[in-house]
Protein backbone atom coordinates (compact mmCIF):
# COMPACT_ATOMS: atom_id res chain seq x y z
CA UNK A 1 0.00 0.00 0.00
CA UNK A 2 1.79 3.41 -1.26
CA UNK A 3 -0.21 4.79 1.63
CA UNK A 4 1.38 3.62 4.16
CA UNK A 5 4.95 2.82 2.72
CA UNK A 6 5.02 6.58 2.46
CA UNK A 7 3.98 6.94 6.31
CA UNK A 8 6.30 4.25 7.28
CA UNK A 9 9.27 6.52 5.18
CA UNK A 10 8.64 9.45 6.81
CA UNK A 11 8.23 8.14 10.09
CA UNK A 12 11.93 6.87 9.29
CA UNK A 13 13.16 10.43 8.32
CA UNK A 14 12.06 12.45 10.96
CA UNK A 15 13.62 10.22 13.43
CA UNK A 16 16.76 10.17 11.61
CA UNK A 17 16.99 13.79 11.32
CA UNK A 18 15.90 14.25 14.69
CA UNK A 19 18.47 12.63 16.32
CA UNK A 20 20.75 14.95 14.87
CA UNK A 21 19.08 18.28 16.25
CA UNK A 22 20.79 19.74 19.29
CA UNK A 23 18.28 19.22 22.26
CA UNK A 24 18.48 21.33 25.72
CA UNK A 25 19.79 18.30 28.42
CA UNK A 26 20.71 18.10 31.67
CA UNK A 27 24.66 18.24 30.00
CA UNK A 28 24.35 21.76 28.89
CA UNK A 29 23.14 23.14 32.05
CA UNK A 30 26.28 21.27 33.44
CA UNK A 31 28.33 22.80 31.18
CA UNK A 32 26.89 26.67 31.91
CA UNK A 33 27.07 26.01 35.63
CA UNK A 34 30.41 25.26 35.29
CA UNK A 35 31.27 28.79 33.62
CA UNK A 36 30.82 29.86 37.70
CA UNK A 37 32.45 26.34 39.56
CA UNK A 38 35.54 28.56 39.66
CA UNK A 39 34.62 32.23 40.48
CA UNK A 40 35.31 33.35 44.12
CA UNK A 41 32.71 32.09 46.76
CA UNK A 42 32.58 28.85 45.20
CA UNK A 43 34.00 26.95 48.29
CA UNK A 44 34.57 23.78 49.73
CA UNK A 45 32.70 21.59 50.76
CA UNK A 46 29.59 22.78 48.70
CA UNK A 47 31.21 24.41 46.01
CA UNK A 48 29.20 25.99 43.44
CA UNK A 49 25.93 26.11 45.00
CA UNK A 50 22.57 27.44 42.61
CA UNK A 51 20.04 25.39 43.46
CA UNK A 52 17.32 27.90 41.77
CA UNK A 53 18.98 28.24 38.76
CA UNK A 54 19.53 31.68 38.67
CA UNK A 55 22.76 31.70 36.74
CA UNK A 56 22.12 28.42 35.09
CA UNK A 57 22.24 29.96 31.68
CA UNK A 58 26.05 31.59 31.93
CA UNK A 59 25.58 35.00 31.90
CA UNK A 60 28.47 36.38 33.09
CA UNK A 61 26.29 39.99 33.65
CA UNK A 62 23.90 38.49 35.57
CA UNK A 63 26.27 36.64 38.21
CA UNK A 64 28.32 39.70 38.39
CA UNK A 65 24.73 41.47 39.29
CA UNK A 66 24.09 38.99 41.46
CA UNK A 67 27.33 38.65 43.53
CA UNK A 68 27.12 42.37 43.99
CA UNK A 69 23.76 42.44 45.81
CA UNK A 70 25.41 39.15 47.89
CA UNK A 71 28.34 41.18 48.71
CA UNK A 72 26.16 44.56 49.76
CA UNK A 73 23.91 42.44 51.79
CA UNK A 74 26.66 40.61 53.43
CA UNK A 75 28.28 43.72 54.65
CA UNK A 76 25.03 45.08 56.08
CA UNK A 77 24.23 42.22 58.13
CA UNK A 78 28.15 42.31 59.31
CA UNK A 79 27.20 45.65 60.63
CA UNK A 80 23.71 44.62 61.99
CA UNK A 81 25.00 41.63 63.82
CA UNK A 82 28.45 43.18 65.06
CA UNK A 83 25.39 46.61 66.27
CA UNK A 84 23.76 43.97 68.02
CA UNK A 85 26.19 43.22 70.04
CA UNK A 86 27.51 45.89 71.13
CA UNK A 87 24.82 47.96 72.15
CA UNK A 88 23.33 44.75 74.21
CA UNK A 89 26.76 44.99 75.99
CA UNK A 90 25.78 48.40 77.25
CA UNK A 91 27.91 49.90 74.92
CA UNK A 92 26.18 53.58 73.00
CA UNK A 93 26.85 56.36 70.84
CA UNK A 94 27.32 59.26 73.81
CA UNK A 95 24.82 62.42 73.66
CA UNK A 96 21.04 62.66 72.47
CA UNK A 97 20.02 61.50 68.96
CA UNK A 98 17.54 64.56 68.72
CA UNK A 99 17.37 68.08 69.92
CA UNK A 100 14.58 66.84 72.72
CA UNK A 101 17.43 64.88 75.03
CA UNK A 102 16.50 61.88 73.69
CA UNK A 103 19.49 59.78 74.29
CA UNK A 104 21.32 57.04 72.12
CA UNK A 105 21.22 54.88 75.38
CA UNK A 106 17.55 55.04 76.33
CA UNK A 107 16.52 53.76 72.77
CA UNK A 108 16.06 49.88 72.80
CA UNK A 109 17.84 46.95 71.72
CA UNK A 110 16.81 45.27 68.61
CA UNK A 111 13.16 44.93 68.02
CA UNK A 112 12.70 47.34 70.72
CA UNK A 113 14.11 50.05 69.06
CA UNK A 114 11.44 50.08 66.48
CA UNK A 115 8.89 53.19 67.17
CA UNK A 116 11.39 54.11 70.02
CA UNK A 117 14.03 56.17 67.39
CA UNK A 118 12.42 59.78 66.92
CA UNK A 119 11.55 61.73 63.38
CA UNK A 120 14.71 63.52 63.81
CA UNK A 121 16.87 60.20 63.79
CA UNK A 122 15.55 58.20 60.76
CA UNK A 123 15.70 61.59 58.91
CA UNK A 124 19.67 61.41 59.88
CA UNK A 125 19.90 57.56 59.19
CA UNK A 126 18.40 58.27 55.95
CA UNK A 127 20.55 60.72 54.76
CA UNK A 128 23.35 59.25 56.29
CA UNK A 129 22.77 55.77 54.20
CA UNK A 130 21.36 57.70 51.34
CA UNK A 131 24.92 59.88 50.70
CA UNK A 132 26.68 56.80 50.94
CA UNK A 133 24.78 54.86 48.39
CA UNK A 134 25.31 57.69 46.09
CA UNK A 135 28.59 59.53 47.11
CA UNK A 136 30.75 56.05 48.11
CA UNK A 137 28.97 52.53 48.21
CA UNK A 138 29.53 52.25 44.51
CA UNK A 139 31.72 51.64 41.54
CA UNK A 140 32.13 55.74 41.08
CA UNK A 141 35.20 55.74 38.85
CA UNK A 142 34.25 52.29 37.07
CA UNK A 143 37.67 51.05 38.29
CA UNK A 144 36.72 48.19 40.12
CA UNK A 145 38.47 44.70 39.95
CA UNK A 146 35.18 42.74 40.76
CA UNK A 147 31.90 43.37 41.77
CA UNK A 148 31.67 44.78 45.14
CA UNK A 149 34.89 46.87 44.93
CA UNK A 150 34.50 50.54 45.87
CA UNK A 151 38.08 51.91 46.43
CA UNK A 152 37.30 53.96 43.63
CA UNK A 153 41.29 54.92 43.14
CA UNK A 154 42.30 54.92 47.07
CA UNK A 155 44.33 51.34 47.32
CA UNK A 156 44.06 50.95 51.24
CA UNK A 157 47.40 47.98 49.93
CA UNK A 158 45.50 46.16 47.98
CA UNK A 159 47.94 46.01 44.77
CA UNK A 160 50.32 44.73 47.14
CA UNK A 161 48.86 41.46 47.59
CA UNK A 162 49.26 39.01 45.17
CA UNK A 163 46.44 37.20 43.04
CA UNK A 164 46.17 34.17 45.81
CA UNK A 165 45.76 36.37 48.67
CA UNK A 166 43.20 38.43 46.80
CA UNK A 167 41.14 35.55 46.39
CA UNK A 168 41.42 34.27 49.91
CA UNK A 169 40.56 37.97 51.14
CA UNK A 170 37.21 37.98 48.75
CA UNK A 171 36.51 34.80 49.67
CA UNK A 172 36.97 35.54 53.66
CA UNK A 173 34.68 38.33 53.13
CA UNK A 174 31.88 36.55 51.26
CA UNK A 175 31.95 33.99 53.85
CA UNK A 176 31.86 36.12 56.63
CA UNK A 177 28.90 37.99 55.28
CA UNK A 178 27.01 35.06 54.55
CA UNK A 179 27.18 33.99 58.39
CA UNK A 180 26.38 37.64 59.41
CA UNK A 181 23.30 36.76 57.01
CA UNK A 182 22.12 33.91 58.51
CA UNK A 183 23.36 35.39 62.14
CA UNK A 184 21.09 38.39 62.10
CA UNK A 185 18.54 36.57 60.94
CA UNK A 186 18.80 33.82 63.88
CA UNK A 187 19.00 36.84 66.20
CA UNK A 188 15.90 38.84 65.25
CA UNK A 189 14.02 35.23 65.35
CA UNK A 190 15.21 34.54 68.69
CA UNK A 191 14.39 38.02 70.13
CA UNK A 192 10.85 37.01 69.09
CA UNK A 193 11.10 33.74 70.80
CA UNK A 194 12.60 35.21 73.60
CA UNK A 195 15.38 32.86 73.80
CA UNK A 196 18.72 32.76 76.07
CA UNK A 197 21.77 33.25 73.89
CA UNK A 198 25.38 32.37 74.70
CA UNK A 199 27.02 35.34 75.15
CA UNK A 200 24.52 38.03 74.11
CA UNK A 201 22.34 36.53 77.01
CA UNK A 202 18.27 37.49 77.21
CA UNK A 203 16.79 38.44 74.18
Amino acid sequence: QPSSSLFLLSAVIISTVAAFVPTTSSTSILSLKAAFEDEVGAQQPIGFFDPLGLVADGNQENFNRLRYVEMKHGRVAMLAFLGQITTRAGIHLPGDIDTHGTSFESIGNGWAALGKVPLEGVQQMIAFIGALEVLAMKDVEGTAEFPGDFRNGADFGWSKFDDETKRQKQSIELSNGRAAMMGILGLMVHEQLHSNMPIIGQL
